[in-house]
């Protein structure tokens, strides 16, 4: 088939590579705007390697970027990790119209950040779904689902890389396998089941020790990497990474029960949370360092209290 591909970084890079093998015709690839002074797109790359046109909109509203992809004929459009909103006039222009990655079991969990909620909420299930794309936000009929588990001290990046990254990557390349063979279905998602989130930002970070230590954990666990949840320390955020759960302790919520090699452990409510690294401003450090930094002591808050 003839495909427009729409993406970037790793993941776009290895649906195209994928599309290659299985002998499928990317007719353009479609990425955002280089970031200045950044690593170049590994998609982008790729695809000017192959001799692809590469195009770069700010953004893929308006008409001409329609017609654009309009003119390169395609079967198919292919959204693989796109974080631009894409409108009906471009994913429609595909005689075929155009599917779409997302990395939960839909229609749980629509939105940009699925992978931080479902860590957040304390999912011990997850998945990857392909659907067909319509214009609500991961709305559209299913094409293909594939189920994961999500491990007790994964994180939102370790959730992706290690486990959704190559799901992802082998749903998105079945179902391009499957609409060319005329075998793709389309399920349409329950709205009764449906949920969405918004984008995980420090409003949704900020750590209340009163809170059971299992929310806690998970809370710090699905804002890793970003934005990273955090205390107050002298009015500074002070963000916490790489967290584990530990049996509980006889200190105070917010209260730092032991400092060593290992980490910085405070109590928390049923249970305490030992984590491994500290950031301040730009810099992530063993949590032992940062709390030599910071003046942190056996005994007092972790944050203000």
């Amino acid at each position: 088939m003839r495909i427009v591909l729409l993406g970037q970084a790793a993941f776009a890079q290895r649906v195209l590579d994928g599309l290659h093998e299985r002998r499928h015709a990317v007719a353009a690839a479609y990425c955002p705007p280089d970031t200045p002074g950044g690593k170049p797109d590994p998609f982008k790359v790729r695809a000017l390697e192959a001799g692809i046109p590469v195009h770069q909109h700010r953004t893929l509203k308006g008409a001409e970027v329609a017609r654009e992809v309009a003119a390169y004929g395609a079967d198919l459009g292919v959204l693989a990790y796109v974080t631009q909103i894409v409108p009906p006039l471009v994913f429609e222009a595909p005689r075929l119209g155009s599917i779409c990655f997302h990395p939960s079991l839909l229609p749980r969990y629509r939105g940009g950040s699925a992978i931080p909620w479902q860590i957040i909420k304390g999912e011990t299930r997850t998945g990857v779904t392909v659907f067909w794309v319509d214009p609500g936000i991961d709305t559209g009929p299913i094409l293909l689902q594939r189920e994961a588990v999500i491990g007790p001290d994964d994180t939102a990046a370790s959730l992706y890389y290690h486990t959704l990254f190559e799901l992802g990557v082998e749903a998105v390349l079945e179902s391009v396998d499957l609409i060319a063979a005329g075998k793709a279905p389309r399920v349409s998602q329950d709205a009764s089941q449906g949920s969405y989130d918004p984008l995980c930002r420090d409003e949704h970070a900020r750590i209340d020790w009163t809170r059971p230590a299992r929310e806690i954990h998970n809370l710090i666990r699905g804002c890793d990497p970003q934005p990273g949840a955090y205390v107050l320390r002298g009015g500074e955020k002070v963000r916490l990474f790489d967290a584990h759960l530990a049996p509980p302790g006889t200190g105070a919520p917010g209260v730092i029960e032991a400092i060593d090699a290992g980490g910085v452990t405070v109590a928390a409510a049923g249970g305490s949370i030992r984590v491994g690294r500290l950031r301040v401003g730009d810099k992530k450090v063993a949590a032992a360092e940062a709390a030599a930094t910071l003046g942190l002591t056996i005994g007092g808050g972790v944050g203000d209290r």
